[in-house]
């Protein structure tokens, strides 16, 4: 498992050009898989539209039967790219954190990817809610990052496990933030720990 997640954070290192050699991959969070149910649903609309003509015509044996096959073929082809485009944007669109920020890759069909940073040090607090039935029963829910930036709060929606993934970004905040450390060694310095 371990070997698995070594290996993407390699891919995504290499994808997303991290090139400083301090900078390294903690996490990378996809959204849940249930942010493609629209796609299906929508997909299976599709299906509906293309099989409706073949019915009526295979039913009355009607002259446009062949017209009906590539009626279905045209929606086959059109059906599997709308489901490779939903795939694509879910697939590449990714959380990252590394020991220095926070990255939101938005992948939006094949050619489109916004990417969004946040360095670690901007980060004040960090928030989750896991809101309905689905969220519950299948464990994803809505991250809130509150920013010293002044730009309000960054959402980071469908997350697996927010929990888990709010413990990472926190604890890599508190490893970051040089003001706390300083504030540390003043007071151990101060009781004379040190």
């Amino acid at each position: 498992m371990k070997l698995m997640q070594q290996h993407k954070k390699d891919r995504v290192r290499k994808r997303i050009s991290i090139t400083s050699e301090n900078e390294q991959v903690l996490a990378v969070e996809r959204q849940f898989p249930i942010v493609l149910r629209r796609a299906l649903i929508y997909g299976l609309l599709i299906v509906l539209v293309a099989i409706i003509p073949w019915v009526i015509a295979f039913g009355t044996m009607a002259s446009w039967l062949d017209i009906a096959y590539i009626w279905m073929a045209i929606c086959a082809g059109v059906l599997f790219m709308y489901w490779l485009r939903s795939w694509v944007g879910w697939h590449y669109s990714i959380y990252v954190l590394t020991n220095q920020r926070l990255m939101v890759v938005k992948q939006g069909g094949f050619f489109s990817r916004d990417v969004a940073d946040l360095a670690l040090h901007n980060i004040q607090n960090v928030n989750y809610s896991i809101k309905g039935v689905q969220a519950a029963m299948f464990g994803f829910g809505t991250l809130s990052i509150d920013t010293m930036s002044g730009a309000g709060l960054l959402k980071l929606r469908y997350v697996h496990r927010p929990a888990r993934f709010q413990k990472l970004i926190m604890t890599a905040v508190h490893k970051s933030n040089p003001a706390s450390d300083k504030a540390g060694s003043t007071k151990d310095a101060e009781q004379g720990n040190i």
